[in-house]
């Protein structure tokens, strides 16, 4: 039998993408298919959305449904495909067609309505998982962070028998969507949703504590962050709700798409190569090198490809630069974020030139090159649901020194002396993101770098890891299956 997923999110390569969520939700259709699971993934019509989608006129697309009001505004339903799977579009242009970002105006400020925007979007997606497109059925909804979370609670207070059951996935517990209680009486939900156990939180309307009420099972996009999220330093106010749900909450860990991310046929890399022919990477970091204008050294070149917050660590990373260049190494960054830490890094890189190179902003490409050149990319996040920067360093030979976090701390398996006498090291973890625990690991990555029989050897393991979609789809597809079933 086929399960029938209805996956609703914010974001999905390649449509539109503002982080590793994005990657995640374009990569899962296929990662389910092999697994009795037809997935179709519904996404708001931003205008990079509707770009990419064409128009009727050429075929490519249909109307398949309209809101003469959806939460207050007019609305229709466009069906099209995302590679070679089915795609809904809720093109609502008062809500979506705008400049600026899925979530931000063109300041970098919270566009003012995202409350109303994401009801809307719920609120569609659950009629559609409900029926409301005749010949359109689905066996299960399944929600992706805060600005899908409302669909669990849609679900939940649906007429009886009509809903499918649902799960909600979150890919960071930080961000909540949380707005002010006027909100309530424009969702449409009945007047019992308004308590501790539905949508209220702290007064007002909480987006992901109300999917995390209402769905059917909870998934975080690791074990240990499913752990950890049971805990007041990571549980973001939200653990008291988690542990009473811990045997609903699962822990799948993020899988790579090995399609777009394989170095042995990369375009974007100067010389493709394998583990077997490390020797070719070399070619790879001299372009890196040449491209962030640092000079050659003998010792390693990391590199940052993150957002530039507080979560991520760089704060404590822009103060221990100077011990990094003074250790013999160099860095390549590419990110942006919080504009105080540009201004750090920009600086760091003007004291160092030649040493330190940045690149303020997002290239895909770039950061294809950049793993594929650098020797070791670095991952000092305070938390990391899961983390999939340092999943493609281990694919392309990138040796990740990370947090021993979340995601990072199940993916990554420390040098140490054990873990190097058998062969199944792949990177470097550090306890605390404090300075000296990111000297010591710095430093510890010099020293194994400077003994290229034992680097090389890290690097071909991290190499033959396997963080393809593979299993994490049979989890998924498996958890659909026992909800279907209980039904």
């Amino acid at each position: 039998m086929t399960i029938r997923v209805l996956s609703i999110a914010s974001e999905a390569v390649p449509l539109i993408k503002t982080g590793g969520l994005a990657d995640v939700v374009g990569a899962l259709p296929a990662a389910v298919a092999d697994h009795g699971v037809a997935m179709t993934t519904m996404l708001p019509g931003y205008p990079a959305v509707m770009a990419a989608l064409g128009h009727e006129k050429a075929g490519r697309v249909k109307h398949v449904h309209a809101w003469p009001s959806l939460i207050g505004e007019p609305a229709r339903l466009i069906a099209g495909t995302i590679g070679d799977h089915p795609l809904l579009v809720l093109d609502a242009p008062g809500l979506f067609g705008r400049d600026g970002g899925p979530y931000v105006d063109g300041t970098g400020r919270d566009w003012a309505d995202n409350g109303l925007r994401f009801a809307a979007f719920a609120r569609a997606a659950a009629d559609v998982a409900c029926g409301a497109v005749p010949g359109m059925t689905f066996d299960l909804a399944h929600a992706h962070d805060w600005q899908a979370a409302l669909v669990p609670a849609y679900l939940r207070f649906a007429p009886a028998g009509d809903a499918p059951p649902s799960v909600i996935t979150i890919h960071n517990m930080a961000f909540q969507g949380h707005y002010p209680a006027a909100l309530f009486p424009r969702l449409g939900l009945p007047d019992a949703a308004w308590s501790i156990h539905g949508v209220e939180y702290h007064g007002g309307v909480g987006f992901l504590k109300a999917g995390l009420e209402s769905a059917w099972a909870i998934t975080t996009v690791s074990p240990t962050y499913a752990r950890e999220i049971r805990t007041a330093e990571f549980g973001m106010g939200l653990e008291g709700l988690i542990r009473a749900r811990a045997g609903h909450v699962h822990g799948i860990v993020n899988g790579i798409d090995s399609r777009e991310w394989n170095p042995a046929d990369d375009l974007a890399l100067a010389s493709p190569f394998t583990a077997r022919t490390l020797a070719r990477r070399a070619a790879n970091k001299t372009a890196l090198e040449a491209e962030f204008d640092l000079e050659p050294g003998t010792g390693p070149l990391f590199v940052v490809i993150s957002r530039l917050t507080w979560q991520k660590g760089m704060d404590e990373l822009l103060h221990v630069l100077d011990h990094l260049v003074a250790s013999g190494a160099r860095l390549a960054l590419l990110g942006s974020g919080d504009r105080a830490l540009e201004a750090g890094f920009v600086a760091a890189a003007g004291r160092h030139p030649r040493r330190i190179g940045v690149r303020i902003g997002y290239d895909e490409n770039l950061s294809h090159r950049m793993q594929g050149g650098g020797d070791a990319i670095l991952v000092p996040s305070r938390f990391e649901p899961c983390g999939l920067t340092q999943l493609y360093g281990l694919a392309y030979g990138c040796v990740p020194v990370v947090a021993r976090t979340g995601g990072l701390a199940d993916t990554v398996i420390d040098a140490n002396l054990a873990a190097l006498a058998t062969g199944c090291a792949t990177g470097i973890q550090f306890n605390a993101v404090t300075h000296n625990a990111l000297v010591e690991a710095i430093d510890r990555t010099g020293e194994l770098y400077r003994d290229p029989r034992v680097w090389q050897q890290v690097q071909r393991a991290g190499m033959k890891s396997d963080f393809s979609w593979g299993r994490s789809g049979k989890a998924y597809a498996d958890l659909y299956a026992s909800l279907v079933e209980a039904r």
